[in-house]
């Protein structure tokens, strides 16, 4: 836990007044998870991905996603060698421990794809061959709400396999400030150590698994599931797979606060990063304002928690 603390801190020095955000991250990284970051140009996004990777010593690649990437630009492909007679595999940047993917939403249906696979089995086929991903693997996405012009929304199958979704916001005035004095002669990250390893966070993945879940808390975190499939607003709920991110990342953040099990409080304070993005509001109901957000709050405060 103590490499886990070490590690949130350390990102803190240059992403300043957002540790609750650092938290999560550290959180989808110790469930094997992957972010998606959005919002506004200039928060703060990619530095956190720049951070993250410093801050573990492993390597990160970008990947500037626009309309003409295809997937071959993502997993790599198979160029034949004159030299040898025969095909070799050239790995695309996937093929990394930190993957950022800029602007998502900006490359076509065809290319996003091509990070399905990567995604969820850790691994990339390319013909006929199975090549596998670093344990460490993990997608952190940007994508901003604004100039949506050319851009194309990532589909429910790609969103589900987000293990949460974060928004970066403005900082506050002080904050602001101490970005500014921070920054005056360089910018921190160019003097970052690295504080933890790939080995801590294996280790600290060992640990996090043997935080107790009771069963009405299991429970009380299938319900909320359950409660959105039924909702009348909703045209998609949550999956089993956002039941299991939602106890993964419970346990998970018990494990942060030095805690040896989950309570009800720390699922509904983590529920909203892991659940939103994947509800999928009705269309009537879209138009009379209704978002996921203010939908999944309703479920959470109707639905009793167990008392542990």
């Amino acid at each position: 836990m103590d490499a886990m603390l070490s590690l949130i801190e350390n990102v803190e020095k240059v992403i300043i007044g957002k540790r609750p955000v650092i938290e999560l991250a550290v959180v989808a990284m110790l469930c094997r998870g992957h972010v998606l970051l959005e919002d506004v140009p200039g928060t703060g996004k990619t530095m956190l991905a720049r951070a993250l990777a410093r801050s573990v010593a492993v390597d990160m690649k970008r990947l500037q996603c626009t309309s003409d990437l295809l997937p071959s630009d993502i997993t790599g492909v198979a160029i034949y060698n004159q030299k040898t007679a025969d095909f070799e595999f050239r790995p695309g940047p996937v093929f990394t421990h930190l993957l950022l993917a800029d602007e998502i939403n900006r490359a076509t249906p065809r290319a996003q794809s091509a990070l399905l696979e990567c995604m969820e089995e850790f691994h990339v086929s390319v013909d006929g061959h199975t090549h596998e991903l670093p344990q460490l693997f993990m997608v952190l996405a940007t994508q901003n709400p604004i100039d949506m012009a050319g851009t194309h929304a990532l589909p429910e199958a790609q969103l589900d396999r987000f293990f949460m979704r974060l928004r970066m916001e403005y900082p506050s005035i002080e904050q602001e400030m101490r970005i500014l004095a921070a920054q005056a002669q360089t910018h921190p990250i160019d003097s970052l150590p690295a504080v933890t390893s790939e080995a801590d966070i294996m280790a600290a993945r060992a640990q996090v698994k043997s935080v107790h879940i009771s069963m009405d808390v299991a429970k009380y975190m299938v319900g909320i599931s359950a409660a959105s499939r039924q909702h009348s607003d909703l045209r998609l709920g949550i999956s089993p797979r956002g039941t299991l991110a939602l106890a993964r990342g419970a346990q998970s953040l018990a494990y942060l606060r030095g805690r040896d099990f989950v309570s009800p409080d720390l699922v509904k304070s983590i529920a909203p990063a892991i659940l939103e993005h994947r509800l999928i509001v009705k269309p009537q109901a879209a138009v009379l304002g209704r978002n996921a957000g203010e939908i999944l709050a309703e479920i959470l405060d109707r639905l009793p928690p167990p008392v542990v």
